[in-house]
Parts: C-alpha cells; sequence; structure tokens
C-alpha cells in the first residue's frame, strides 16, 4: 500500500484502461460488468483509504460500498479527465468526510469495555476516545506495492501502524484527509484542492498543521527500526512474549519492553507509559488473581498480534477476550495495544470460543 503518484496505476488498472473494450464508455451506457471491471482493481486499496481516515474496519468497508455506489450512479458524468483512479479517491474521500462530519460512526455498544475492577491512574488520559480498530495484514496482502509518489514521506509499512493510525485519529477529519492523500498517497496538492473543493493554499496550511501535531505523536527518526516480519528476531521476541503472557508472569513481560512502552486500550481514552505503569497494570487488572489466557497468533496493521482468550477453571472452552498487536522496536516491544470488542476476531478469521485441542493459528497466518 505505498502511495503511488496519480498518474499512475496498478497493473490490472492499466490493464483495464488498455483493453480492446472501452469499459468507461460501456459503463456510462449502463453496462454493469463494465463498472465493476472498471473499478474493481481499486477496491481494495480505497477500502484502506477510508479505513485511515475512519480507523474503523467496518466503518471502512461501509464507506467503500457508498463510493462504489456513488460512482456508479454517477458514471454518466465521468468524462475521463482524470484516471479512474483519481475520481474514485475523491469520491472516497467525501464520503469518509461527510460520515465524520454527520457524527454517524459510533461504536457498538459491546464495543466498549466496561472494567471488572478499578483501574489504576493512567500516565496519560486522552480528551476522547479513539475509535481505532486493527486491520488484518491478510486484507493488507491484498493490495499491491508500488514505489511511492514523489509527495509520499511515509512507508508501506509506516502508513498502516497503529502508531500513526491513532496519531491520525487525533486530527480534525480535514487535516487528516489532506496528510494521508498528500503524504501516504502522493496526490499534488493542486488535485488534494480539487478533491476538497478547496484551493491549494489552504491544503498547503492544513497539511503543515498536520505534520506538525504528528511530530508530537509518533515516534522519534532515531528509533531503531522493528524487525522485518516473520523474522528469526521477530520471533523470537513474540515468543518471549506469549510464553511469558500465559504463564501470568508479569516479570518477564516486563523484561521485554523498553522504557517509554505504552500500553493502549482503545476505544478507552486512558494510557499508561513505561514498565511500572503497564507492571501495575497487568498485576492489579489483566492478570489478577491467576487468569490466565491462550494467545492465538494473527497479524495486524502490519505487527505480531493475537486473538485473546481465556481460561475458564469450569469448563475445557476459552473464550474470546478481544485481540491484542505488539509494537516492536529493536529487540524490545514499544506498545502493547489491546482492543476488547470481540466481534474484532472475526475480521481475522478466528472464532469465538477455542478448544485447546485447535491448532494454534489464524486466518491471518496462513488460511485464507
Amino acid at each position: 500500500m505505498r502511495g503511488i503518484p496519480p498518474d499512475r496505476e496498478t497493473d490490472a488498472a492499466a490493464r483495464a484502461r488498455h483493453m480492446p473494450e472501452d469499459l468507461a464508455a460501456r459503463a456510462r451506457s449502463g453496462d454493469g460488468e463494465a463498472f465493476r471491471r472498471l473499478v474493481e482493481p481499486y477496491r481494495r486499496e480505497l477500502q484502506v483509504h477510508c479505513y485511515r481516515i475512519l480507523g474503523s474496519v467496518q466503518d471502512a468497508e461501509d464507506l467503500l460500498q457508498e463510493t462504489l455506489l456513488a460512482a456508479w450512479r454517477g458514471i454518466g458524468g465521468y468524462e475521463e479527465r482524470a484516471s479512474v483512479r483519481t475520481w474514485l479517491y475523491r469520491i472516497a474521500t467525501n464520503r469518509c468526510l461527510n460520515a465524520l462530519r454527520a457524527g454517524a460512526r459510533r461504536p457498538h455498544d459491546h464495543a466498549v469495555h466496561r472494567a471488572e475492577v478499578p483501574l489504576p491512574e493512567p500516565s496519560r488520559r486522552r480528551a476522547e476516545p479513539s475509535w481505532l480498530e486493527p486491520y488484518p495484514d491478510v486484507l493488507l496482502d491484498e493490495v499491491a506495492d508500488h514505489v511511492p509518489g514523489p509527495e509520499a514521506r511515509y512507508e508501506a509499512r509506516e502508513s498502516v501502524s497503529l502508531a500513526f493510525l491513532a496519531a491520525l485519529q487525533q486530527l480534525p477529519p480535514r487535516q487528516r484527509a489532506v496528510l494521508v492523500l498528500r503524504d501516504v498517497l502522493g496526490f499534488r496538492a493542486a488535485e488534494v484542492a480539487d478533491f476538497l473543493g478547496t484551493t491549494g493554499n489552504a491544503v498547503t496550511s492544513a497539511l503543515k498543521r498536520a505534520r506538525g501535531a504528528l511530530a508530537h505523536e509518533l515516534p522519534g527518526p532515531d528509533r531503531e527500526s522493528a524487525p522485518l516480519p516473520g523474522s528469526p528476531r521477530e520471533r523470537r521476541i513474540v515468543d518471549d512474549f506469549v510464553r511469558a503472557f500465559e504463564a501470568g508472569d508479569v516479570d518477564a513481560i516486563v523484561t521485554l519492553l523498553t522504557d517509554d512502552a505504552w500500553l493502549t486500550m482503545p476505544p478507552l481514552p486512558l494510557e499508561y507509559q513505561g514498565p511500572e505503569a503497564i507492571r501495575r497494570f497487568l498485576s492489579t487488572v489483566a492478570l489478577r488473581d491467576g487468569i490466565r489466557y491462550v494467545l492465538l497468533p494473527t497479524r495486524a496493521n502490519g505487527q505480531p498480534a493475537f486473538g485473546v482468550y481465556v481460561r475458564d477453571p469450569r469448563t475445557p472452552i476459552l473464550h474470546a477476550h478481544g485481540v491484542l498487536v505488539l509494537t516492536l522496536t529493536g529487540d524490545r516491544i514499544t506498545a502493547l495495544t489491546r482492543f476488547h470488542d470481540n466481534a474484532l476476531l472475526t475480521n481475522f478469521g478466528l472464532p469465538r470460543s477455542l478448544r485447546p485441542d485447535r491448532p494454534r493459528t489464524g486466518r491471518a497466518e496462513g488460511e485464507k
């Protein structure tokens, strides 16, 4: 999902645009199959675009469907002065901004975690909840990897990381859209201004403010890079974490953390930073009183992740307890992001309950 310049398209899209049949003309005449072939190469990258702006997988899928419906209804006015990809991004961006302005995005009741015990005082308390959800890597794999455009600043992995997405959610909607269009996708300022019905100067100003805000939220450029996905170093860190977490060994977990590690639980606005704050949370809340879990590996946002299942001493069945995502830096864990909404498990092909004899793998670890 690297950003690509607006004048370049995916191989599939290029083939579609140069097929003997004029798909755009046929679609304008009401040919539904031609329209499907015209827009299909962009479906997944448009969903990821909506996800970046909205932070929710389900909302992104809903807005993708709205985008495609609006495109079908408006295909008669498409005159091919811009590429199909650019035209679709304009529709998708404005649909997302309309949804944010309307306040339509609200979590389901089950998405809001209600703690069973009092939570310790956090290191930081955000003013607003973060409605961020994890995005399965198995879906990211469906988006072709391209060379970023000259306007892009963020690489593919960084632009879908939870740290980047969480920082984006703190921006006002228009700044969020401008930064994604310019710094992730590489659209030019004039094109973004056209998307949003504003001026190039307004886009430049919004981008400057957005970059400044993100600079305070994202890790500094001197951070050691994360281990490559699936590398021996990543597997070693992950295996050590799984052993410690499933054993309820808080001390062993803490030894794996960086000095500035964060524990967050979207949508809760409570954040815990540093080994001691995280130790206190784990010992008094997550791993208190001998609570034990089983972790089922998957991947989210380019990072190691797990379906979490809690052991019940009264039955051999393990019950779902949300999704946990790790952010790694060097040989340590720099963030634990805990999502308590069990409905998210279905996005990863993971069950709502687990038998002890089930193979310990999820869809994103090999099942398609």
